[in-house]
């Protein structure tokens, strides 16, 4: 299957280079093909920017206070903190882009809104959408209407997308973002010959577009007049919004076009590509694209196509060919690039500016296979793109297989943790709420907890399947160990206990409520442990409430692990750089722990009677 690499690695660009030229770049144009990551350490990079607009070390949200951050000194965090002082306006760049990838980090505070505008007229919103059950064109990560004031009232809007999935998280944590954008083209006089298209937006990791028409700006653009390039505009006025880890590819080197497609149709097998102009074609023609779509019947041919490749800049190309049950070979300027492969064949080449000879060839001979051709070009400065009508797959393309959370159910399955474990029994467990959660039995650990769609059981499920499920929102992974949760330690600043020898655990299944949420229970170190666990306050909250009969002394929970661990307030905590919140509700008196653990930190809590925490996500 061709793969459409859309996205660059975040560290393409720095090796080791001088703080100095790290600055400098900020004043420079973005170098064309490269990934550049933004250095926050001034604002040289935007356009008369007002004060509301800062940079700072750190920020963290007040929970209990609309638009409301706290910052610390420092560099590397773009903030926007308007008030009654300082009114908040727009942010704009002193480049403007084409065709881009950008990715960065956001964070909302309580009740804020703002957005991201592509070239200034095509915005992605920002909203503190925390908990909401169903989004929409206007909420978080959608791409937000157009508006058309001749319209009826109530209906001026049109040509808004809502996100495929609600994965926003809490104000206050940071939210990632990466987006593919593909600026509008246009003619020789002028005249738009394609829409801007958004390739891809992924929000928190989770797919929330793909290949999205944008007819025109959006409500609020700085024109109503597109053009090939704009400047990255940040919503300003609207509240206070933090971003960091800010990364721009741009994509300015001119697609190689096909011209004068000529194709010639044999019927039968072709092996080695041999002894075809020995016979007549079935069929020949004039195409406009490469497809193997050409109303041949047989389920054995083989199609050869002639032409020229015009290619505007000189430079390096890749090319991606996919020709499903057979094989596929291509030439340019009488050179193989694409050496003859079955299936899928790939080749790299220096070529010239100019026009220049184009074959290709593909003998399709396996009959149960669907016909298909895909040409996929690729090089610096220019972004993957298909040069043939449409991908060809390779081998059966699976349905997914999806369990939807609405009827609140509980999966056990192995359960694989990203350079962790496999978790073999594992319990998921969905809500209406869209707040699910995995639960170990063999630890009584809570695995991980996601925003959004329940459970792809299409790896448990399909033919034989591996018994495996996976998430598929956006999901954070509480650890990456096998450990259980509750350890007999002799100091707070003992190892924690690696497996379960000598501590007698044993699990003792669920018991489910009225509403159908388990209650897990278990034994361990001598006590007895009924751990009931709640997504509540409409899916914000998941908590976690620990009754404990008999606990022997020296009994620990651990509660949470990440790379840091930041007390806000007592009893509230940032968990893992500002991923998610918890609030230590009910310690029975006891005194939480923040420890460092191996490269992070852990926080642990003496167990007696009862525990009670909440994970705020």
């Amino acid at each position: 299957m061709i793969q459409n690499h859309l996205f660059s690695s975040p560290k393409q660009f720095f090796t080791s280079v001088l703080s100095l030229a790290l600055v400098n770049l900020l004043t420079v144009p973005l170098l064309m093909g490269q990934t550049t990551q933004i250095q926050l350490n001034d604002l040289s990079l935007f356009q008369n920017p007002s004060p509301s607009w800062q940079i700072v070390g750190g920020v963290t949200a007040d929970l209990e206070k609309e638009n409301k951050f706290n910052t610390t000194e420092g560099s590397g965090v773009l903030v926007n903190l308007p008030d009654k002082r300082k009114k908040g306006k727009d942010l704009l760049t002193t480049f403007e882009h084409g065709d881009i990838d950008l990715e960065l980090d956001y964070m909302m505070a309580k009740g804020a809104n703002s957005g991201i505008y592509l070239q200034g007229l095509y915005e992605l919103q920002l909203e503190d959408s925390w908990g909401l059950q169903k989004a929409m064109p206007v909420n978080n990560g959608g791409i937000y209407p157009r508006w058309d004031d001749s319209k009826p009232k109530g209906s001026e809007a049109y040509e808004g997308y809502a996100p495929r999935q609600q994965v926003s998280r809490a104000p206050g944590t940071w939210q990632h973002l990466k987006v593919s954008f593909q600026a509008p083209r246009f003619d020789a006089s002028g005249n738009k010959t394609e829409n801007a298209k958004l390739l891809r937006v992924e929000l928190n990791g989770v797919t929330i577009h793909e290949d999205v028409q944008l007819t025109g700006p959006t409500r609020g653009a700085l024109s109503s007049k597109e053009s090939a390039t704009g400047p990255l505009r940040i919503q300003g006025d609207h509240g206070a919004v933090a971003f960091r880890n800010m990364e721009i590819t741009r994509y300015e080197k001119p697609r190689p076009e096909l011209t004068n497609l000529q194709y010639a149709v044999y019927e039968g097998r072709f092996d080695e590509l041999d002894n075809y102009d020995s016979i007549p074609p079935e069929a020949e023609g004039s195409s406009v694209i490469l497809t193997s779509d050409l109303g041949n019947k047989s389920k054995q041919f083989l199609i050869r196509y002639t032409g020229n490749l015009e290619v505007k800049e000189a430079g390096e190309y890749t090319f991606d060919l996919n020709v499903p049950g057979g094989s596929g070979l291509m030439r340019i300027n009488k050179q193989e690039v694409v050496p003859l492969s079955e299936n899928t064949g790939k080749g790299t080449v220096t070529l010239p500016a100019g026009n220049m000879p184009f074959e290709l060839f593909y003998a399709k001979y396996s009959d149960w296979v669907q016909p298909g051709l895909g040409l996929a070009v690729s090089g610096t400065g220019l972004r993957d793109y298909l040069i043939s009508d449409r991908g060809a797959a390779v081998g059966n393309v699976v349905d997914p297989i999806l369990v939807d959370a609405g009827d609140q159910p509980i999966l056990r399955s192995f359960m694989d943790i990203p350079d962790g474990p496999r978790v073999t029994h594992a319990v998921s467990v969905g809500s209406n709420e869209q707040l699910h959660y995995t639960y170990d039995l063999d630890h009584g650990a809570l695995v991980q907890l996601w925003r959004g769609g329940f459970l792809d059981a299409t790896p448990m499920w399909h033919q034989r399947g591996d018994g495996s499920s996976r998430p598929t929102g956006t999901v954070h992974h509480l650890t990456k160990q096998s450990r259980l949760a509750v350890a007999r330690l002799s100091s707070p600043q003992a190892p924690w206990v690696a497996d379960t020898t000598g501590s007698a655990y044993k699990s003792k299944g669920y018991t489910l409520s009225a509403a159908d949420q388990p209650t897990f229970r278990y034994q361990v170190w001598g006590a007895d442990v009924q751990d009931a666990i709640r997504v509540m306050e409409g899916g914000r909250v998941l908590r976690r409430e620990l009754s404990v009969q008999n606990p022997s002394g020296n009994l620990y929970m651990r509660l949470a692990e990440g790379a840091s661990i930041q007390e806000l307030s007592k009893g509230m905590y940032l968990i893992d750089d500002k991923s998610y919140y918890l609030r230590l509700d009910d310690a029975g008196g006891a005194k939480p722990i923040i420890r460092t653990s191996g490269a992070g930190q852990e926080l642990i809590v003496p167990l007696q009677q009862k525990l009670a925490y909440s994970i705020l996500y």
